[in-house]
C-alpha cells in the first residue's frame, strides 16, 4: 500500500515540476502572414531631358505659287535642340503602363536652300532662295507602353503615343537672287542679271495632331526609382509663318508652310513610384512567464 502511495506522490511531484518548467519557457508569438510584395501597380511621376534631331519634308508658300517653279531642288536642315518633359503615369500590371506627358522642345535654328529654274513663261532662268528661321514646340501626349520582361533589373519596352503639338515658326527670312525679272511696264518677263531678293515674315503658331512611337531600356534602382534611356520617333505635323512680306513691303497675305515635321529624339528619363513598398515589421520580442 505504501508503495502505491509513494508512486502517486512521485507522479504528482513530477507533473508539478514539469508544468513549472514549461511555464518558464518563452512563448512564441503567432506567425504574421503578410501579403507578398508586388513589383507593379500604382501611380508614378516622371521627368525627361534629351535632344531632338528634326526633319521637314519641304517648305512652300501656302497658295501653291511655288508650282510655277517647275524644277525645284530643296535642301533643309535643323539644328539639334533640347527637350524637357514632365508627366504622370499609372502602372496597371507587370507588363502594361501608361502616362500623360508635356514637353517643351527648345528653339531649333533652320536653314534651307532652293535652287530653282524657270521654264514657265517661255523663258529659261534660274535663281536661289536661302531661308532661315527658328522653330520650337509644346507637345502634349498620352502614351502606352509594354514592358517586355526584366533581366538583372533591366526592362526593355516599346510604346506609342498620340496628342497635340503647338509648332511655332519665328525669325523667318528669304534672302536670295534671281535672274528672271518682271517688267511692270510691259507686263512681261525677261532675262537679266542676278537681282537680290529679300522677304521676311512674323512669327506664328499652329496646333497639330501629333503621334509617336517609343523604344527603350528601363533600369530599376530600387522599388521607387527607375531610370530610362529611350528613343522616340515623333511626327509633329506642320508649321507656318505669318504673311510673307518682300523688301518693298509688298505682301499677298500668304504664309510660308513647313510640311511634315518629324524628329528622332533621344531622352534620359526618371520614374518615381508614388506607392511605397510593403513594410515588414520585425516580430515582437519573446514573452516569458514566471
Amino acid at each position: 500500500m505504501r508503495s502505491v502511495h509513494g508512486l502517486l506522490a512521485a507522479g504528482a511531484a513530477l507533473f508539478v515540476s514539469t508544468a513549472t518548467f514549461a511555464a518558464d519557457l518563452p512563448i512564441m508569438p503567432p506567425p504574421a502572414y503578410l501579403p507578398p510584395p508586388q513589383d507593379f501597380g500604382g501611380w508614378y511621376l516622371r521627368g525627361d531631358i534629351g535632344f531632338s534631331n528634326q526633319r521637314v519634308n519641304n517648305i512652300a508658300m501656302a497658295d501653291g505659287r511655288n508650282g510655277d517653279l517647275l524644277s525645284l531642288q530643296q535642301t533643309t536642315a535643323f539644328d539639334t535642340a533640347g527637350i524637357f518633359g514632365l508627366g504622370v503615369g499609372y502602372t496597371f500590371n507587370n507588363w502594361l503602363r501608361g502616362d500623360i506627358t508635356g514637353q517643351y522642345r527648345g528653339n531649333s535654328n533652320f536653314k534651307a536652300t532652293d535652287i530653282v529654274t524657270f521654264p514657265a513663261y517661255g523663258l529659261v532662268g534660274s535663281g536661289v532662295n536661302n531661308y532661315t528661321a527658328s522653330k520650337s514646340e509644346w507637345l502634349i501626349m498620352a502614351n502606352a507602353y509594354v514592358d517586355l520582361g526584366t533581366w538583372w533589373n533591366v526592362t526593355p519596352f516599346i510604346g506609342a503615343g498620340v496628342g497635340a503639338a503647338r509648332v511655332t515658326i519665328a525669325n523667318y527670312t528669304d534672302n536670295g537672287a534671281h535672274n528672271v525679272n518682271y517688267d511692270a511696264a510691259s507686263g512681261g518677263y525677261y532675262l537679266g542679271g542676278a537681282v537680290p531678293s529679300f522677304a521676311n515674315a512674323s512669327a506664328a503658331s499652329q496646333w497639330n495632331l501629333a503621334w509617336a512611337v517609343h523604344a527603350g531600356l528601363a533600369y530599376r534602382v530600387n522599388p521607387n526609382l527607375t531610370l530610362e534611356l529611350a528613343y522616340s520617333y515623333v511626327n509633329l505635323g506642320k508649321g507656318t509663318t505669318g504673311p510673307v512680306t518682300t523688301y518693298t513691303n509688298f505682301t499677298r497675305g500668304v504664309p510660308m508652310e513647313f510640311h511634315d515635321i518629324t524628329s528622332h529624339d533621344v531622352k534620359f528619363g526618371v520614374r518615381w513610384s508614388l506607392n511605397p513598398p510593403p513594410v515588414y515589421l520585425p516580430p515582437p520580442p519573446l514573452v516569458t512567464k514566471g
